[in-house]
């Protein structure tokens, strides 16, 4: 056999061998649901009938306490980009604030879906990305109508297109559904209208629910026939993401890649609501996350802590890619196995600074799982918002007496201490502030050391007040 035959076969071999090993390469599919907190029923909520979510949660790793890292759309989703908490990163409110939040340029290269093309990975976002500057992702392929789109039958048709159009290349796909996010039509004359929730939208979801078969947030306590309204709309578009997420699975499935795709699933902050959407409680931080990656996790339900900065380093191990140094997270792999022996954080902290281009009031919490504590780094100065997207709570909360804890909850998230502590065992919706306790006068000086150590560790520069204020001074909108 000559030597250019023997080449020939040696390239032959190569060639194959490294075809074989990109079809191995795993795939990504990143699903967010925008304003979606626990409210599922795998959750355990009364209300929530989402059956194909629960299949996938049989099949994941569903995480009991997952935080993202700001309870606000851009910020949270900076996070998924980068491995970095908003102070980290530099979107520090909404890409649509009109103040020029947006990531740091030195990130520029070490965005997801860049990092991931360089490895050979083809890619795509479906539904909204609203992180800054937009043309900075380098997607293969976008489909994005405004903030999102209702049109899940459409979405899933995307969703296919792209993945049987990637042939053999590994891919990475964020799947967006803007439900359950409120809804505001325009009227004529080019002003808006008020914020609802569509209840139907193409015949999903097949059953509507009403305001008589749903109670008022827990975590609100406020019962009137116009917030238990919104609240069955709530649930109407949950309802909804639920079957795209079956469409999804079922999509995975005919095309042979459910055994070969990582799959993420979670909400990006929680409901639109006062004391939810843009603060530092349960109802806000906490969101639902399910993990699924083959041939690694093992299904289970955790109590580990875990947050939305750990899924840009859970991504690159799983694609075999070096993470840069600087990172916030780590990678899932060690608790996505049913096991109690992996080295893992033992507590956890989500943040805020904007939501809009005002009011600037950052704060700070960290849970151990019971115990929680909450920064208001502004407390006294000013006031936070007393309310998102239309909630009219905190004034439906004034009909109460005052010493009502749902009207003294309301008044708190508008002019906090500037410590807060809750023992979430025996108070999960956060209505008995117990930092005055002297009895826990230990675990509110435990978890402040700890958010101490975790500013350091994480170069927060919002802990100094001088920064602070350059913060408020630079993005600060001028009048019209």
């Amino acid at each position: 056999m000559s030597d250019l035959i023997v080449r020939l076969i040696v390239i032959a071999i190569a060639l194959s061998a490294g075809v074989a090993g990109a079809s191995e390469k795993l795939n990504f599919l990143l699903i967010t649901a925008d304003d979606l907190g626990l409210q599922l029923s795998c959750y355990g909520d009364p209300i929530a009938k989402t059956p194909h979510i629960d299949e996938l949660a049989k099949h994941s790793v569903q995480f009991q306490t997952a935080y993202v890292s700001q309870a606000s759309c851009s910020p949270s989703r900076s996070t998924m980009f980068t491995g970095l908490y908003p102070h980290g990163n530099g979107q520090y409110g909404l890409a649509n604030a009109g103040v020029g939040f947006q990531v740091h340029p030195d990130l520029y290269d070490d965005l997801l879906p860049n990092v991931l093309r360089r490895a050979g990975y083809r890619t795509g976002i479906i539904g909204k990305l609203h992180v800054n500057p937009e043309n900075k992702f380098q997607f293969d392929m976008r489909h994005g109508e405004g903030f999102g789109s209702r049109q899940v039958n459409k979405q899933l048709q995307y969703a296919r297109e792209f993945v049987t159009q990637s042939n053999d290349r590994p891919w990475f796909l964020m799947f967006n559904l803007f439900d359950p996010h409120v809804a505001r039509d325009r009227l004529p004359g080019g002003g808006q209208g008020p914020q609802y929730f569509p209840d139907q939208v193409e015949g999903l979801p097949k059953t509507v629910l009403t305001a008589d078969d749903v109670p008022p947030w827990p975590w609100q306590q406020i019962d009137t026939l116009k917030q238990r309204t919104k609240i069955a709309g709530y649930y109407n578009c949950v309802h909804r993401i639920d079957a795209a997420i079956g469409m999804l699975t079922d999509l995975l499935k005919e095309t042979d890649h459910w055994d070969n795709t990582l799959i993420i699933f979670l909400g990006d902050h929680g409901p639109p609501f006062a004391r939810g959407k843009t603060s530092c409680y349960e109802a806000g931080l906490r969101v639902p996350l399910l993990a699924r990656w083959p041939g690694v996790s093992q299904p289970h339900v955790s109590n580990r802590l875990v947050g939305s900065v750990d899924i840009y380093p859970t991504i690159l191990d799983a694609a075999g890619v070096d993470t840069p140094g600087r990172l916030h997270g780590r990678s899932l792999r060690s608790v996505l196995v049913d096991s109690d022996s992996a080295d893992w954080r033992h507590t956890l902290v989500g943040e805020f600074h904007f939501h809009g281009s005002t009011p600037f009031f950052p704060r700070r919490a960290i849970t151990d799982g019971r115990f929680k504590l909450i920064h208001n780094l502004r407390a006294g100065e000013l006031s936070a918002s007393a309310s998102i997207d239309g909630d009219s709570a905190n004034v439906l909360a004034q009909q109460l007496e005052k010493d009502h804890p749902a009207r003294q909850a309301m008044e708190r998230l508008q002019d906090p201490p500037e410590w807060e502590l809750y023992d979430l065992t025996k108070d999960p919706i956060e209505f008995t502030d117990q930092s005055n306790n002297p009895a826990l006068a230990d675990q509110a000086s435990r978890l402040k050391q700890a958010l101490r150590d975790w500013q350091h560790q994480t170069d927060d520069p919002f802990a100094d007040a001088d920064f602070r204020n350059s913060v408020e001074s630079k993005y600060r909108k001028a009048p019209n």
